[in-house]
């Protein structure tokens, strides 16, 4: 059967269908605001024309309403923009719908990077014991984070879902009732949620998408690609960080982990008992339907109160799930034995668990803990540390932490909070593992790890307060500035050259999980070297630890955007080459990456399956994906001058004032997205290490500029261009997948900037220069992205994803428009002195906060 061209499928059952029913949308009476939606179409016609004719925002916005509105007053106008952006929000939303009832059509289900395309190729070729032996030792971890990305709320995510249901069976009138809906429905949250909220957000997923969908994925390789009966290696689960990440969240409190890990259990204890409710009505045979009843009474029970007397333990409900299965084939002719096992793949997959919990928290909160713990012991006496710990150097230090075997009977002695609740915290990990089994909780993740000691501190910290010498958690520093980075290696060896640590890696099977941070590697050292710190990081971290006979784990913090180690991620993982450590793939999802890579079964299913076959693929290409020596001398040197250029640009004078006063930067703590605070830092000024990475990378994306997706780049390659030496960085990109890779996802932050939004900026008195030194790197890096390779325009060689990218964009026009609108006026009015309640001003600052929703949900991967 001939497939369309992707593209043709994207116009044929998105764009087509998008202008179809948005012109049903646009006819809803959502308010009493006249003729809305007859205006919009208007507005959105100004936009494109007035940027085409390079008029700026302001004047694009009174052009409008002296053209159409011209009896209109003040309050009346800013009225009519407000219902502009509520309109414009549902428009995504609709899109959003559109493009997800499309998924299985526009992406080929059977085709490249899936499993049923990967088990063809292998029996053809015959290699299926191969891919046998590869799955049985490959794994993929989805980590959901509580970061806040995600616009949408709970009862939206709903309608969406409703939504792409009723659009894929074209049930004209229950798309008109949503739309309805939809229009009655709020956007915004007028409180920001708790982190119990955010958890309880994302086990929306893992109900409703991801408990069917790795299901799925499990079941076909446990039934088509082995089918021996056989338990095999759990290649997909998934981790959880609502309620366990305490990095920079004072909100997130022991109570809230042990509440979020209840909430886990029994979440997928409901999942189990909907799944023997179904059973029942099919085993209805004699010694086994009652069996099938008492299974489901049990965890029906335990579902609602975990503390039940009828228990159940997971040995125990495989165990009589393999015994009803055994009677159902040796009695019943196999009747239903697929049902059965799936249920108990499924109990094999998530335990009573659902997800594994993580905990994070920051290495400098570990220290100044770890030291009022010390300070604590030595004072009381009988202590395995010395009175002078704080004076010895590190590595005496870390020789003393290995062994030392105190105890602390009551954490409630510390008066300091955040001691208390650090130490509780790591005494219910081991609550959470009786409860929820030892993958309920065995991580602990530190973040801004630099040194040895950062990692000893808390190993010691967890044997001291609860483990003993049993202890059953991976200790993983987190590195993430380029100087942590090219530090790692020496960190790993003098930890690897520690026989108590050692001996604590052997029991866990000796394996190092270490986390590498995307977010605020291109923060601190832009797009090229953040990319290039990791791979070169992890190279000689593979090399250090496979020196000790201990096998790497790596567990990449990527956000949604190129710029945050999103974009294209499996072409990542598919061009690694054998330098690198790749038994596991581990990424962190989050926000609008959740809902639009994985909000669906059939998008869950695809991007899983084309994230296990990217480690096959590296295999294979293996050697094929080495850097040459030439190669490498290329890629360094091109990430050593986009460093030092996106440095100098960092410090420029006028960075930080450009941020706080140009962009929407300061306005993201008013969405009420996430419990988090937005900033690190409680000074009322801005300071850049104090930024986080969401804020700051969301913030150029609102100003459609995109800069941490590709600052430093042009000038990188411009530089060979300079020296006529442009054929060795041609060279580098026809020979590396991984270079070329992190070009195609800088062409996607490229095809995403709209420069014309912000022209008029230069030519402001204070920030005209600075926005020209911005837009003279964006050309440079278009204009040799674009001769590097061949293309005539940017992302040519992936139309169908340029084309939603347009549309998109499109859409969010007058949004934009109406945020930059808003913003100039803050500015004039901040310049005319007013105070900061002045009434007109808030009303503008409300239209900037309200414009993010929807334009942050329509790039769906900006932050």
């Amino acid at each position: 059967m001939s497939v369309e061209p992707k593209l043709t499928r994207f116009n044929q059952t998105v764009l087509s269908k998008y202008q179809i029913y948005n012109s049903i949308f646009m006819t809803l009476p959502f308010d009493a605001v006249t003729k809305t939606g007859v205006l919009l179409p208007l507005f959105h016609e100004t936009c494109e024309k007035g940027f085409k004719k390079g008029d700026n925002p302001t004047t694009i916005v009174e052009a409008f309403f002296s053209k159409y509105q011209a009896r209109r007053n003040k309050e009346s106008q800013i009225n009519l923009l407000f219902r502009f952006i509520q309109y414009i929000e549902r428009q995504v939303v609709l899109f959003d719908a559109i493009e997800d009832a499309a998924f299985p059509v526009v992406n080929n289900m059977d085709g490249i990077g899936t499993l049923r395309n990967l088990k063809g190729s292998a029996t053809s070729e015959g290699n299926i014991e191969e891919l046998k032996a590869y799955l049985e030792e490959f794994k993929v971890r989805i980590v959901l984070t509580a970061h806040p990305t995600q616009f949408y709320p709970g009862s939206v995510l709903g309608i969406i879902t409703d939504l792409t249901k009723a659009i894929e069976e074209n049930d004209l009138s229950g798309i008109s009732n949503l739309f309805g809906q939809l229009g009655k429905t709020p956007f915004f949250k007028h409180k920001k949620p708790t982190p119990y909220d955010e958890a309880k957000s994302l086990i929306w997923y893992l109900e409703n998408v991801f408990y069917q969908s790795f299901g799925d994925i499990y079941n076909y390789i446990q039934t088509n690609i082995y089918a021996d009966g056989k338990k095999h290696n759990d290649i997909i689960n998934i981790g959880f960080w609502p309620g366990g990440d305490r990095d920079g969240n004072p909100f997130v409190k022991p109570k809230t982990t042990l509440k979020v890990a209840a909430k886990l259990k029994k979440s997928i204890l409901k999942k189990y008992y909907g799944d023997l409710k179904n059973l029942r009505r099919k085993l209805t045979f004699r010694g086994v339907e009652e069996r099938i009843i008492r299974l489901e009474t049990i965890l029906y029970d335990y579902s609602i109160d975990l503390k039940t007397k009828k228990k159940i333990t997971v040995k125990e409900l495989i165990k009589e799930l393999l015994s009803i299965r055994d009677v159902v084939v040796e009695q019943h002719q196999s009747l239903y034995v697929n049902d059965i096992n799936n249920l108990i793949n499924r109990v094999h997959l998530f335990g009573f668990r659902f997800a594994t919990l993580d905990i994070r928290q920051d290495s400098r909160i570990h220290h100044s803990v770890f030291t009022t713990v010390i300070d604590h012991l030595i004072e009381r006496g009988n202590s395995s540390f010395p009175a002078n710990y704080h004076d010895l150097s590190e590595s005496e230090q870390v020789e003393i932490l290995s062994k030392a075997n105190d105890d602390i009977d009551d954490l409630d002695v510390f008066d300091d909070e955040m001691t208390r609740n650090t130490l509780k915290t790591i005494a219910i990990i081991k609550d959470i593992q009786k409860s929820n089994g030892e993958r309920g909780a065995n991580r602990y993740i530190i973040s801004n790890n630099q040194t040895a000691l950062n990692v000893m501190q808390l190993f010691a910290m967890l044997k001291i307060v609860a483990f003993k010498d049993n202890l059953t958690v991976d200790v993983t520093p987190l590195f993430e500035t380029i100087p942590d980075l090219e530090d790692a290696p020496a960190v790993m060896e003098q930890l690897y050259q520690n026989p108590a640590y050692m001996a604590h890696l052997k029991a866990r099977g000796n394996k190092q999980n270490i986390m590498l941070g995307f977010s605020d590697g291109t923060k601190d050292g832009g797009y090229l070297m953040a990319n290039w710190g990791i791979y070169k990081a992890k190279e000689l971290l593979t090399e250090i630890s496979r020196k000790y006979d201990i096998t790497a784990i790596f567990f990449d913090g990527r956000g949604g955007p190129p710029a945050r180690g999103g974009g294209k991620t499996h072409n990542f993982y598919s061009s690694l080459g054998p330098t690198i450590e790749d038994k596991e793939v581990q990424i962190t999802i989050q926000g609008q990456t959740v809902s639009s890579n994985f909000g669906t079964l059939n998008s869950s299913q695809y991007n899983l399956e084309q994230l296990i076959s990217s480690g096959i693929k590296n295999r294979i290409d293996g050697e094929k994906n080495k850097l040459s020596d030439d190669d490498r001398f290329v890629m360094n040197d091109l990430a050593v001058t986009s460093y030092e250029t996106y440095k100098d640009f960092k410090n420029h004078p006028m960075f930080i004032p450009y941020l706080e006063r140009m962009s929407t930067l300061k306005y993201y703590a008013k969405t009420n997205i996430g419990s988090r605070p937005s900033k690190r830092g409680n000074s009322d000024k801005l300071v850049f290490s104090d930024l986080r990475a969401i804020p700051f990378v969301g913030s150029w994306s609102q100003l459609k500029q995109n800069v941490p997706g590709f600052y430093g780049v042009g000038t990188a390659l411009k530089q060979y261009e300079d020296r006529g030496e442009f054929e060795k960085v041609e060279q580098l990109y026809n020979n590396s997948k991984f270079f070329k890779t992190l070009l195609e996802n800088s062409m996607m932050s490229l095809t995403k900037s709209f420069f014309d939004l912000t022209k008029y900026m230069a030519q402001d008195e204070e920030f005209g220069d600075f926005w020209k030194i911005i837009f003279t790197e964006y050309e440079t890096t278009k204009r040799l992205l674009l001769k590097l390779t061949g293309y005539k325009e940017l992302m040519e060689n992936e139309p169908a994803g340029k084309a939603s990218i347009q549309v998109r964009e499109n859409i969010v026009l007058p949004l934009l428009t109406i945020q930059q609108f808003a913003l100039k006026k803050i500015q004039e009015l901040e310049k005319a002195g007013v105070a900061k309640d002045d009434p007109e001003k808030i009303i503008y600052e409300k239209i900037v906060t309200r414009s993010l929703f929807g334009n942050i949900n329509a790039s769906r991967n900006s932050a």
